[in-house]
């Protein structure tokens, strides 16, 4: 093919798991925090969630040094809150410009390395998880990378701009743990919820050269995350008005285990990263006023790292984003001790 060249041949996912095995230790810790994670979204629990964490990780030290803290965070909220940090491995690009991710880059200054990508992404969750005992969150931007950490993984989210893909929408009926599943751009929510229905039923296709079954994922939820208008312009929708629209539409298209999670920074916060205390406080208010609001607000996701901002590429600075602006650690850490008290 004149346009496309073949490099090589990648490892398949038993291969790049066997070089970074899950102990029976890891396994056990990880089994018991999918089932806390599953207790909030079946409404079993009344602790909220938060997917929490840097907009990538674009740096091994610097990540495991935030979910160092974080673990220490979530022993002070337990009776409330779980938290599960966000470990974003490979990032969409609305150009298809720019730094996208670990998996591509696991050194964002120099040239794209995808069988190192895939060894580095791996290696990354499995030490989150070793060294904090907290399971993580990755968005699945390609649907046939997901088995490199599916044993790993306590959290999915599809994007806005793969919300609409079929091939997202099969893989996730085939997930065992909660996905995500965001508006898309556009803001039609009705594709939100077609995706989950689609998600939450069993079917057949290919995947990864297999014909495979699925039994469908009844912990596929609904992301609202804002949208843009038709002149570019950001337009949340995280209001008390936009929540009692989306439980009514949830409770027509009659889906399981009616669940949301508010994304408080992209358009929901123009990506004004200050902004995302106050939007998730104004969610927890209307939650005080709307019992069914309560019952399908089942947490946030927050973007935060080690520094307040965002930085160019090359410019060095430690636990600060290379993508979208993030809450820096005081900032976060107060959040966190506020949702907790205002639940």
């Amino acid at each position: 093919m004149k346009n496309m060249h073949f490099n090589r041949k990648l490892p398949v996912p038993a291969e790049i798991k066997a070089q970074y095995p899950l102990t029976a230790e890891l396994a056990r810790i990880k089994q018991q925090r999918d089932e806390l994670i599953e207790a909030v979204f079946t409404g079993k629990s009344d602790r909220m969630v938060l997917i929490i964490g840097p907009c990538s990780a674009d740096r091994e030290d610097a990540v495991l040094d935030y979910c160092q803290r974080l673990a220490g965070l979530q022993e002070a909220v337990a009776d409330k809150l779980v938290l599960i940090p966000r470990v974003y491995t490979n990032k969409p690009r609305t150009t298809g410009d720019g730094y996208k991710g670990l998996l591509h880059q696991p050194d964002p200054e120099q040239a794209s390395d995808m069988l190192e990508g895939l060894v580095a992404i791996r290696r990354l969750h499995t030490n989150v998880l070793a060294s904090t005992g907290l399971s993580t969150a990755d968005e699945m931007l390609y649907p046939d990378n997901y088995r490199y950490l599916s044993d790993l993984l306590s959290y999915v989210a599809v994007g806005a701009r793969s919300v609409e893909n079929q091939e997202h929408r099969l893989t996730s009926s085939g997930i065992a743990v909660p996905v995500g599943m965001k508006n898309p751009t556009s803001g039609d929510i009705s594709v939100m919820l077609n995706s989950i229905l689609a998600a939450q039923h069993p079917h057949t296709f290919i995947y990864r050269g297999w014909e495979v079954n699925t039994t469908g994922n009844p912990m596929a939820h609904a992301i609202l995350r804002g949208y843009v208008n038709k002149h570019g312009e950001a337009i949340p929708n995280y209001h008390f008005e936009d929540l009692e629209h989306l439980y009514n539409a949830y409770a027509t298209k009659g889906l399981q285990n009616m669940a949301l999670i508010v994304d408080a920074n992209h358009s929901n916060s123009a990506k004004k990263y200050m902004e995302q205390p106050r939007i998730c406080k104004e969610v927890l208010h209307a939650c005080r006023h709307s019992a069914h609001i309560q019952s399908m607000v089942k947490g946030f996701m927050i973007e935060s790292y080690l520094e307040n901002g965002s930085q160019k590429i090359g410019e060095g600075i430690y636990g600060k984003s290379i993508t979208d602006p993030c809450i820096g650690w005081e900032e976060t850490r107060r959040l966190v001790l506020e949702i907790a008290e205002l639940i």
